[in-house]
């Protein structure tokens, strides 16, 4: 069965042709990152006009390194939710278009269950598994227990992991990307230098959420507070120390899930599952089988939408042509007291 898969929830203008959910014959990415970088952020109106002028040219060339004709594709399948609603219009838009000009199947795909079906592409991971989403609009702790059976524990109460890299980047003037270039930077630098605090939440309403707004407020404008005297104060240092408060915020959250789930089972997703911290800090978990996708399927692609679609169309889950897109997660965890 192939199925093309089409990704335009924010600024990666993604389309894959994949065959029986894992072999992935092309996934084809338009990286719009030159046209965001002097706003040092996703501008939604720029990256919905960035898909409209490519979408077209990107799908053609994903059919061209699959080798294969439109007509022999099996379904189409689009991510709807969540992501920037502008964004999402137009890859929902050319998908049914796509889907009724040749008379094929459409599949709805949403992002967050697909970035965690992207390692799944690779190895053979039996469910239960914990699925940690982490991006530039997401931070995400999910139970997944089946390709489309996914219940939110945990999330962010405010920034998103990533959104926090690329605001403390873009205050510092470090470039972006914002998680590439600290990444880069603590490297060179020692995480010890600064000691960031981890949020207080109220204890039980959020046991599994995490809040990037006071970090990232630490960072940037109380660092005086923060940092160690026996440290020279250097973009390296603070990159590696505010890097490590990040990564060690969500993990703390994780391993309180896998405590209480008593799931050992990881799943990571989302464009920050290829920062180099987070990789070795679970990588040396020897008490844990942690699966990472390769860095291609970190990002936003259609491979994973098509690799994911695969199975809702094997049991006849197709979506109508008056589908519709959506900004927030599926099924979000209500807060306390909602």
């Amino acid at each position: 069965m192939r199925i093309v898969g089409i990704e335009t929830s924010c600024d990666e203008c993604g389309v894959a042709v994949v065959e029986d959910g894992r072999r992935i014959l092309s996934n084809v990415v338009a990286t719009q990152i030159e046209f965001h970088k002097p706003y040092s952020g996703v501008v939604p109106e720029i990256a919905s006009r960035k898909h409209v002028e490519w979408i077209e040219d990107v799908y053609l060339k994903a059919l061209d390194e699959a080798g294969v004709a439109q007509e022999s594709l099996d379904a189409v399948a689009v991510v709807n939710r969540p992501g920037l609603v502008g964004a999402l219009v137009v890859g929902v838009s050319f998908a049914k278009a796509l889907a009724y000009g040749l008379g094929k199947p459409l599949v709805a795909v949403d992002h967050i269950k697909a970035h965690l079906y992207a390692p799944l592409m690779e190895f053979d991971i039996p469910y239960p598994f914990l699925g940690l989403l982490l991006s530039g609009g997401h931070t995400v702790i999910a139970e997944v227990q089946g390709y489309d059976e996914f219940r939110v524990l945990g999330t962010t109460i405010d920034d998103a992991c990533g959104e926090a890299f690329d605001k403390v980047a873009k205050h510092y003037g470090w470039g972006y990307p914002g998680g590439v270039v600290i990444d880069r930077l603590a490297r060179k630098g020692n995480p010890e230098a600064c000691a960031f605090p981890d949020p207080s939440l109220h204890k039980g309403r959020h046991r599994y959420d995490v809040s990037y707004s006071g970090l990232k407020t630490a960072a940037i404008h109380q660092l005086d507070q923060f940092w160690n005297p026996e440290y020279p104060r250097t973009d390296e240092n603070l990159a590696a120390a505010f890097q490590k408060a990040a990564i060690d915020m969500i993990l703390r959250r994780l391993e309180l899930a896998v405590e209480d789930t008593g799931i050992r089972r990881i799943v990571v997703g989302g464009g920050v599952a290829a920062n180099s911290y987070l990789r070795n800090a679970l990588g040396a978990r020897t008490d844990w089988d942690v699966f990472f996708p390769s860095l291609p399927l970190c990002g936003d692609n259609g491979a994973m939408v098509a690799g994911i679609a695969y199975h809702y169309a094997r049991e006849g889950k197709f979506a109508a042509l008056d589908l519709d897109v959506h900004a927030r997660v599926e099924a979000f965890k209500p807060y306390a007291g909602t």
